[in-house]
């Protein structure tokens, strides 16, 4: 076996160990509480809410989840651990209509929302909002969690958020639905009332303002929950229910048959339903792919993993070799769709040259309504004399105008460093793409750890030379070896996950299919129209 040989094997090994790590993991969310769980809500006579979710999508169909890794050893004091997050979100396809549900999971200190519980179901909300994709609700919730209601409450982006943004989804035709299947006390009563239409099950749901305990406390009334806000008494006297059933199931069917009136859904492109596969799979990808997130690569050997027939039309090519090639633009269509590609290659650091074609590229492709996916792995963007006197500042702020301003679905893929203003150039959170996917060789920090580990020695020599105290270079070697570790830590995409700072890892197997689902879904919106405001070309 060659040198080059063995390298690619030990890459493929590599990921196919971290990509089975990843999916073990999942395990974890999809099993919250185990069998101890599992036995309590068979008693209550409840199916676990990921097992309703398959009833309720189409027979054969996928449900595309988001944002699994949420709430992993987030070290709340009172919660460390929540795996999933304490709600399950994704679309899942009913009568041939994508719709985003929200599940919430009972088996995790009974669907009580935590932080990062509502950080998730906002986000939810605003990718069915931006999509256009109808809400199912599948509400079984104490509500806030009241030992962190500090994080939860009173605020925007807060509890008051949820039902702000279903109303105002509603008023745009976005449908609302939900299906209660446990309690839904104080503010969590409104995920029934504010609904466009709600179902509750007989003596399994509930929804009141406040429960037994809080009504015989405040007038001292002795009622049981079944009488105070059980099904029967939102179905037939208060109204704040609309459809009466018996069972879980009976409760899902009714979902169906209510969505089932609702009208198809438009695709706002062309695409060709017959397309080629990639000439090259994930294992290739594997293969290509270093270990080191800062290794570099030849990005053209990831789009070809990718793209139908593994073709890129390739724009400025030949554009000034060894600075304009570390980012690559272009064409390809995916699953029968064009996109256009803004990719970082080579080690990712982003030249003047690069920039300007990357800026131009974008511009071209709001002008002419293509989707773009981002594929990110840029350390940041060139310093030194000669960049910033040749404008890297400007052209950077160009390349980072014209990813916020341009109106087409974006999508961000991290396939390695994510550091700094590279971060925003190459469409990071904070500039709004429909969806963010790590795969886990990304490494989202401000900078690198090496770098931090050297600033920050840096100022703390001249502070000790101001001082005039000498330097224990033993503990400044320390030093720079925990930045790098903390960095690496506080980068690596479980930690990231786990705050939602991305949509999910995902493995390379599922790159080509979760990316190309994802256009599907922010094309059932129309393309506006592209403003740009002002570049300092």
């Amino acid at each position: 076996m060659s040198t080059l040989e063995e390298k690619r094997q030990i890459n493929y090994e590599f990921w196919l160990q971290q990509d089975q790590e990843l999916l073990a993991r999942r395990g974890e969310a999809y099993n919250v509480g185990g069998q101890k769980q599992a036995e309590r809500l068979a008693k209550q006579g409840k199916l676990p809410v990921r097992q309703l979710i398959e009833m309720l999508i189409d027979q054969g169909s996928d449900f595309y989840e988001l944002g699994i890794d949420a709430g992993y050893n987030i070290g709340y004091k009172e919660q460390p651990h929540i795996p999933g997050g304490g709600l399950v979100t994704g679309v899942g396809k009913v009568h041939g209509k994508d719709c985003m549900i929200f599940g919430n999971e009972s088996r995790m200190t009974a669907g009580t929302y935590y932080p990062i519980t509502l950080k998730k179901h906002m986000r939810a909300q605003k990718i069915a909002e931006q999509c256009g994709l109808p809400c199912i609700y599948i509400a079984d919730s104490g509500g806030l969690f009241l030992p962190l209601q500090l994080g939860g409450f009173a605020d925007e982006g807060m509890f008051g958020s949820m039902f702000y943004n279903m109303t105002r989804m509603s008023a745009k035709g976005i449908k609302q639905y939900t299906l209660s299947t446990g309690g839904n006390t104080a503010g969590g009563a409104y995920i029934v009332y504010l609904a466009c239409e709600s179902i509750m099950i007989d003596k399994l749901a509930y929804a009141f303002l406040a429960g037994p305990p809080m009504v015989r406390s405040a007038i001292g009334e002795e009622i049981s929950a079944e009488d105070l806000g059980g099904a029967y008494v939102h179905t037939q006297h208060s109204g704040g229910c609309d459809h009466y059933v018996r069972t879980q199931e009976e409760g899902v069917a009714k979902l169906r048959e209510i969505i089932a009136f609702d009208p198809p859904q438009k695709f706002y492109s062309h695409r060709y339903e017959q397309h080629e596969e990639p000439l090259y799979g994930s294992e290739e990808l594997m293969a290509c792919m270093p270990s080191d997130p800062y290794r570099p690569i030849d990005v053209r050997d990831v789009i070809k993993c990718i793209a139908d027939g593994s073709y890129l039309q390739e724009y400025k090519a030949n554009y000034a070799p060894g600075r304009g090639d570390s980012i690559i633009c272009g064409k390809i269509w995916l699953k029968g769709m064009p996109i256009g590609i803004v990719a970082s290659n080579k080690t990712g650091v982003i030249f003047i040259e690069a920039a300007r074609k990357a800026t131009e590229w974008v511009v071209r492709c709001g002008n002419d309504k293509t989707p773009l996916l981002y594929i990110q792995n840029s350390p940041g963007y060139m310093v030194g004399k000669s960049e910033e006197w040749g404008g890297i500042g400007k052209y950077g702020s160009d390349m980072v105008r014209a990813c916020a301003c341009v109106e087409v679905p974006k999508i961000q893929w991290v396939i390695g460093p994510d550091h700094g203003a590279a971060n925003y150039g190459m469409c990071g959170r904070a500039y709004n793409p429909r969806f963010v996917f790590h795969t886990m060789r990304a490494r989202t920090t401000v900078m690198a750890g090496r770098t931090a580990g050297f600033i920050l020695e840096t100022i703390e020599r001249k502070n000790k030379s101001i001082k005039g105290e000498a330097v224990d270079e033993a503990k400044m070697s320390e030093f720079r070896s925990e930045m790098i570790e903390r960095y690496d830590r506080e980068g690596h995409p479980y930690l990231t996950g786990s705050l939602l700072f991305h949509d999910g890892i995902i493995t390379w197997s599922e790159a080509r299919d979760k990316i190309a689902r994802g256009f599907e879904l922010a094309l059932h919106r129309p393309i506006p129209d592209s403003t740009f405001g002002n570049f300092k070309f």
